[in-house]
């Protein structure tokens, strides 16, 4: 991961109402191992966290100057030292103005994965603890706490220079504390929502469940693709990368790779040929199916305990809400 430019500024904000003092570097970091593995870890922190936003830039104006700053830094009009102070002044009046955070080492990093540029920005915040030394003594010591990963953003600058139709070149972390606690720090990045990320994955869940049914498939060859289709959502979001609907396609089925992708877009259901998975959605979506003697019997695993129950004791399962057009099968027949 080449680093081009990292730095580190501080906002010292407690929560006692005093107002914020801003402590500023005045060069960037210097490339070294300690900053590397830094953001590895960042990267991986940010990965991991669920229930991100993924959105675009607002059109430039006072009320979000951000993107017009990084305009003029990736074209040479302003340095990168200079873009991130007068990003960070910005950032600190809307955190007094919000009255909702406590401050914290602002991190700017603007790096490179594989032919892909970034500019991740995170607020990030410190933890005590105990270590040892050479002598085997003890000692207090602080370290900063990516567990904690509360407020950044992504900015895929390959996608906002390259691709002007995309509504997702923006990622962003969604605060656990409430919509508000994180609301000025999306406004600070100039951030609106472009993307429902899970009401997406749900869409593309809800097509793979079509898609299943409409083949007919084998019990083992449906649980296979489901199994297919989870792996590679999952080992996306680890990456922090976007859902490609046609690699996912040729996954799903080597023989007819293209199969499931005909499907989706035949079907029209409005998917983007990319999405950003929802690591929650994924996590709840397994399919339990079964046929016997005529029936067969196919459910997300969910809707086990809302709309479906299991008695063991029994072997029955009790339906709730049971399909429309299954209703007016059973209406035409009975009558």
């Amino acid at each position: 991961m080449p680093i081009r430019q990292a730095i580190v500024h501080l906002i010292d904000k407690k929560p006692d109402g005093n107002p914020a003092i801003l402590h500023t570097r005045d060069s960037a970091l210097d490339e070294s191992e300690a900053l590397n593995n830094l953001m590895s870890d960042l990267n991986d922190a940010y990965n991991a966290r669920q229930g991100k936003g993924w959105g675009l830039f607002h059109p430039e104006s006072g009320a979000h100057p951000l993107s017009g700053w990084l305009n003029k830094y990736l074209g040479h009009e302003q340095d990168f030292v200079a873009f991130t102070k007068v990003a960070v002044e910005h950032l600190t009046k809307l955190m007094e103005e919000s009255n909702l955070s406590v401050g914290g080492h602002v991190i700017f990093a603007h790096y490179q994965q594989g032919m892909t540029e970034y500019l991740t920005i995170a607020l990030l915040h410190h933890s005590d603890g105990v270590s040892v030394g050479d002598d085997l003594g003890v000692s207090q010591t602080r370290h900063l706490d990516l567990g904690q990963l509360h407020l950044a953003a992504r900015i895929n600058l390959s996608e906002w220079k390259n691709n002007e139709k995309s509504r997702q070149y923006i990622s962003y972390t969604k605060g656990k504390n409430g919509k508000k606690a994180s609301e000025y720090f999306r406004d600070f990045i100039g951030c609106q929502e472009g993307i429902d990320g899970p009401g997406e994955t749900r869409t593309l869940l809800k097509a793979f469940s079509d898609y299943v049914e409409k083949e007919d498939l084998p019990e083992e060859s449906a649980r296979e693709k489901t199994h297919a289709l989870v792996d590679y959502a999952t080992s996306q979001t680890k990456l922090g990368e976007p859902i490609s609907l046609e690699e996912l396609s040729g996954l799903i089925d080597e023989d007819q790779p293209r199969a499931f992708y005909d499907h989706i877009r035949n079907k029209d259901y409005g998917l983007s040929p990319e999405i950003p998975a929802d690591k929650r959605t994924i996590n709840q979506f397994r399919r339990f199916t079964g046929r016997a003697e005529g029936l067969s019997i196919s459910f997300e695993s969910h809707l086990l305990g809302s709309k479906i129950e299991y008695d063991e004791s029994n072997s029955t399962l009790l339906i709730r809400q049971v399909p429309t057009q299954l209703i007016d099968q059973l209406k035409r027949q009975k009558s």
